[in-house]
């Protein structure tokens, strides 16, 4: 509204109207947006977390919006992620799959240690020999 030239006192008005009415709620924003990422795109809390505080959602919202997805929902969609592009990635040597995979999670926000176990034990499951793969370097 301040875009469009509208005066401070309207604007401060019509918004205080708008949370009267719950047609502004940043909390049941920030819950639908987790949900929706989270499922439709497999986005995990470090991820989610930084897209909600770009859109101006307050820090302690955001903290308890993406702390609302649990540890064992966010482990089993990253699991869902690795087998879906597993396939994908057999005809490289075993430290490009496992760089490829790791990187594929970690731009979708999951944890270094999280992702380094997911796809090491989906590519040893998919036959590749544990010691071809290297030791995670954690930060």
């Amino acid at each position: 509204m301040a875009k469009k030239g509208v005066p401070d006192d309207v604007r401060e008005r019509v918004l205080d109207r708008f949370a009267e009415l719950n047609l502004i709620d940043d909390a049941a924003f920030a819950e639908a947006w987790v949900e929706s990422r989270h499922v439709g795109r497999g986005l995990a809390r470090r991820a989610l977390g930084h897209e909600l505080r770009q859109r101006g959602v307050e820090p302690a919202l955001v903290d308890e919006a993406v702390a609302a997805l649990p540890t064992e929902r966010e482990e089993e969609t990253a699991r869902e992620l690795v087998a879906k592009r597993l396939a994908g990635t057999r005809r490289l040597e075993p430290q490009a799959r496992m760089r490829r995979l790791m990187g594929m999670l970690a731009r979708k926000g999951y944890p270094q240690g999280l992702a380094y176990r997911v796809v090491r034990e989906a590519l040893e499951s998919d036959g590749a020999d544990g010691d071809d793969l290297p030791e995670p370097q954690l930060e």
